[in-house]
């Protein structure tokens, strides 16, 4: 990750996104999944918010490996700017002696090509990495957890309406199909959520996340829209392997961070959220143009493989309405155009071919 004045300028736009982000001052914030995409963006803007107004947020950073989450902030955390305790989400466990305020839970496989080589410790690691944190949270007086889900919980419409889904809304997931571990496992993810409310007490709030994109993506990430943007970036061709036309809602990572930390603050206990930008409500194949247009580079077709195939998210239909989370007051700041010229920006080190 290269950090440019116009990158920190855009994270304190998103922030001015926040509303009562002063409650989080002064207060303990327990992450997992920090070196991940979605997730790292958060460690940012703590990390802005200490050093610019003061806020004294401690960071708490949870991992399998305290080399990666020191290597992925080492620029912007000094050894003593956070604290790390190991963790890993595919086992059942219980971390034991750490006070905190809020937990935001973001870790567990979400890349594709794992969930179809192992889709065993993709449903078991769900339910399993959550509830060692829901038992954390059940042990902090006033502890606060918000629970990373997906868009895929929604399954497939019995029609063809292109219509983004509400939170209410829950259709068809063919159970037996191995790929369905994923959307199951979060899917029962959620429901621990409330039964821990329920029988402990326990103050959870999930969002709900569509297609994530931007320059905090990973090396080992095998999303399409990952592959499309280090391909972009590196000057490659994009390569499509279907027809594209699956219509999805894609978000840049600060703003979806931003989405986060205003549900974390002023979301309603027990209540699941969107997080869509519903200027950037479009096809695959969509996104894969924007990308090539922005570096320079063409989308050629190809036939995916058996297994690619196993892989591809069941969905063809998985936008999101956006109306709940704008109730709490959030609003995107990146349309697709901006938000995709920013990410090429960004990982080329400040240059973007203008078109």
């Amino acid at each position: 990750m290269q950090y440019t004045n116009e990158y920190w300028n855009d994270i304190a736009e998103v922030i001015g996104n926040i509303p009562k982000i002063e409650e989080l001052y002064h207060k303990r914030i327990l992450i997992t999944g920090a070196a991940g995409m979605v997730c790292s963006p958060l460690v940012e803007i703590v990390s802005y918010l200490n050093k610019n107004l003061s806020a004294n947020i401690k960071l708490i950073l949870a991992g399998r490996s305290r080399e990666r989450i020191h290597n992925r902030f080492k620029d912007i955390l000094a050894e003593d700017g956070y604290c790390f305790i190991p963790y890993d989400a595919t086992k059942y466990g219980f971390i034991e002696d750490i006070e905190t305020d809020y937990i935001i839970h973001g870790a567990g496989n979400a890349y594709p090509a794992i969930c179809a080589r192992q889709p065993v410790e993709t449903l078991i690691g769900n339910i399993a990495g959550l509830n060692t944190i829901l038992k954390l949270a059940s042990n902090n007086k006033n502890c606060r957890v918000l629970y990373v889900s997906s868009s895929e919980i929604y399954g497939n419409r019995n029609s063809a309406s292109q219509e983004p889904f509400k939170e209410e809304e829950y259709c068809y997931v063919d159970i037996l199909n191995p790929r369905a571990c994923y959307p199951n496992g979060k899917r029962a993810s959620e429901t621990l959520c409330a039964c821990y409310r329920q029988e402990h007490g326990v103050d959870s709030v999930i969002v709900r996340l569509g297609h994530i994109y931007g320059p905090t993506i990973t090396l080992s990430d095998t999303r399409a829209s990952a592959s499309f943007t280090r391909d972009a970036v590196n000057g490659r061709d994009i390569v499509m392997k279907s027809a594209g036309n699956q219509l999805r809602s894609y978000c840049y990572t600060l703003d979806c961070a931003s989405a986060i930390l205003t549900v974390l603050l002023n979301g309603m206990a027990g209540n699941a959220y969107n997080v869509s930008n519903k200027n950037s409500i479009v096809s695959i194949k969509d996104m894969a143009e924007e990308l090539a247009k922005y570096a320079g580079v063409h989308v050629i077709y190809e036939k995916p493989s058996e297994i690619e195939q196993k892989s591809y998210n069941l969905m063809i239909n998985s936008s999101l309405d956006s109306n709940k989370i704008e109730s709490l007051g959030w609003k995107a700041c990146f349309t697709l155009e901006k938000g995709v010229k920013r990410t090429i920006q960004v990982m080329r080190g400040g240059e973007c071919l203008e078109k």
